[in-house]
C-alpha cells in the first residue's frame, strides 16, 4: 500500500474518532450543568477542556465560550466541525480505497455539521452533538460491513484505537486528578456518573459492579477491562492486533519493531492490577500509557508512512 494512502486512512479514522469523542464528552457535560444548576459552569467547562487535552492561555477567551466553540467553530483545530472536515478531506484523497457507502455516509455527516456551523446559534447543541455521534457510529459500522478487512481496513482500526486510547487516558486522568477518591457524596456521585457516561460505560459498569460507584472500581473498569470497547486496555489490544495484521503484510524488521512497541503497551495494561496502579498513582500510570501510545504512533509513522527512501530501496 502507498504510504500516502495509509496516511489518509489512518488520519481519517483518527479525526472521526476525535469528533465523536468530543461530541460525547460535551453532550454529557451539558447534562451535568443542568443537574448542578447555574453558577458553576466555568469550573466544569474547564475540566472538559482539560479532559480533551486542550490548554487555555491567559490571552484566550473564557472556558465556557471556548468549550462552546468546539461544537461549531472551524477556527479551533480540535472543534467537531474541523475534525469532520479533516476526516472527509483525508477520505477524498483515497476515494478509490473506500466503499461508496462509506463516502456517502461521511459526506452526509460533513454536510450536516457544515449546515449546523452556518446556522450558528440557531441550532440545538444537544441535537447536533447526538447527530455527530450517530453519524460517526454509522460510518464505523458501514466501514466494517462494506470494506475488505485487509491492510487499508487495518490502518483505519489502528487510527481509531490509537486515538481512543489517548482520549480515554486524558479523560480518566483529568477526573481522577480533580475529584476526591475517598467518600462519594452527591456532587461527586454525579461527576463519576458523568465520567462513565462520557465513556459510554454507565450501564456496562452497573452490570459488572451494580450502581455502587467507587473510584477504584471505576478506574479498574475504564482502564483494565479486557472486553469493554471503551476501556484503555481493549483499545490497546485492538491497536496491537491491527499493527500485527499490517506487519504480516510487510514482514520486515521495521514492522517487528512496531509490533514490539504495541505489544509492550498492551502488556502494560494486561499485567497490571488496580491496587498496584492506585498505590503508585493513577496519574503517573496514565502518563506512561500516553507516552507508550505516542511511541506506537511514531513507530507506525516511521515504518509505513514517513520512512526514509533508503529503507524503501532496501526492501
Amino acid at each position: 500500500m502507498l504510504s500516502r494512502v495509509a496516511d489518509s486512512l489512518y488520519w481519517m479514522s483518527r479525526y472521526l474518532e476525535r469528533a465523536e469523542h468530543t461530541a460525547r464528552v460535551i453532550n454529557v457535560q451539558l447534562s451535568l450543568i443542568l443537574e448542578h444548576g447555574a453558577g458553576s459552569d466555568e469550573l466544569y467547562w474547564a475540566r472538559v477542556l482539560r479532559s480533551l487535552a486542550i490548554q487555555l492561555s491567559g490571552e484566550e477567551q473564557d472556558q465556557a465560550t471556548l468549550a462552546q466553540s468546539l461544537i461549531r467553530e472551524t477556527t479551533h483545530r480540535a472543534s467537531i466541525v474541523s475534525c469532520v472536515m479533516a476526516a472527509r478531506e483525508n477520505a477524498r484523497q483515497v476515494r478509490e480505497q473506500i466503499s461508496s457507502e462509506m463516502w456517502a455516509q461521511l459526506n452526509r455527516l460533513f454536510h450536516s455539521v457544515r449546515q449546523a456551523r452556518d446556522q450558528g446559534e440557531g441550532i440545538d447543541p444537544r441535537e447536533f452533538l447526538q447527530s455527530v455521534k450517530d453519524g460517526a457510529h454509522l460510518f464505523q459500522g458501514i466501514t466494517d460491513s462494506t470494506m475488505t478487512h485487509g491492510e487499508g481496513w487495518q490502518f483505519i482500526q489502528a487510527g481509531r484505537h490509537s486515538e481512543r486510547a489517548v482520549a480515554l487516558s486524558s479523560l480518566v486522568g483529568s477526573y481522577f486528578r480533580e475529584l476526591p477518591q475517598t467518600g462519594v457524596g452527591e456532587p461527586e456521585y454525579l461527576e463519576w456518573i458523568g465520567l462513565l457516561r462520557s465513556c459510554t460505560a454507565f450501564e456496562a459498569y452497573c452490570k459488572a459492579y451494580t450502581a455502587d460507584l467507587r473510584p477504584g472500581r471505576i478506574a479498574e473498569f475504564l482502564v483494565l477491562h479486557p472486553t469493554f470497547p471503551h476501556s484503555i486496555r481493549f483499545s490497546a489490544a485492538s491497536l496491537e492486533a491491527a499493527v500485527k495484521a499490517i506487519g504480516a503484510e510487510a514482514a520486515s524488521r521495521a514492522a517487528s519493531r512496531v509490533e514490539r512497541i504495541a505489544g509492550r503497551l498492551h502488556a502494560t495494561l494486561s499485567f497490571s492490577h488496580i491496587d498496584e496502579i492506585m498505590a503508585g498513582g493513577l496519574d503517573s500510570y496514565l502518563d506512561t500509557v500516553l507516552r507508550q501510545c505516542s511511541q506506537v504512533h511514531n513507530a507506525l509513522y516511521q515504518t509505513y508512512i514517513a520512512y526514509p527512501i533508503e529503507l524503501a530501496l532496501g526492501a
